[in-house]
């Protein structure tokens, strides 16, 4: 399937990527500080970008514009400073969650197909 680079659409990844590393971002300050709920909060978060994105634009392109934002984010968070220590802590159980249960939650919406996918007809069922 083949898109049109539209600039409306260019401008919708572009804001993508931003929504991606601001919740990237947040999300990495959420998990930090409250363990189980801020993991929890974090991904639901993600969950909502990601399918923004996916809806936002009918395809996988817009899961992975914010999927870019977000590991940007993290990325960068976790890079040692100059000084030699860390922005926030890094260690623990809830930074591994969120980085997989980010990549989990962007597979699952980038490979979701919906009735905006294919064309729905109520003449005759789904075999």
């Amino acid at each position: 399937m083949t898109t049109t680079w539209t600039p409306g659409r260019i401008a919708a990844l572009l804001g993508l990527l931003v929504a991606g590393a601001v919740a990237g971002a947040a999300g990495w300050l959420v998990v930090g500080l409250w363990f189980p709920g801020g993991l929890l909060l974090a991904l639901a978060a993600l969950f909502g970008v990601f399918l923004a994105g996916r809806l936002l634009t009918g395809t996988g392109i817009g899961v992975g514009a914010a999927v870019i934002g977000w590991f940007l984010a993290y990325v960068l968070l976790s890079l040692p400073r100059p000084e030699g220590d860390f922005l926030l802590g890094s260690s623990g159980i809830g930074m591994y969650a969120y980085l997989l249960g980010g990549t989990v939650i962007a597979v699952i919406c980038a490979t979701m197909h919906g009735p905006v996918d294919r064309p729905v007809s109520a003449a005759k069922p789904r075999p």
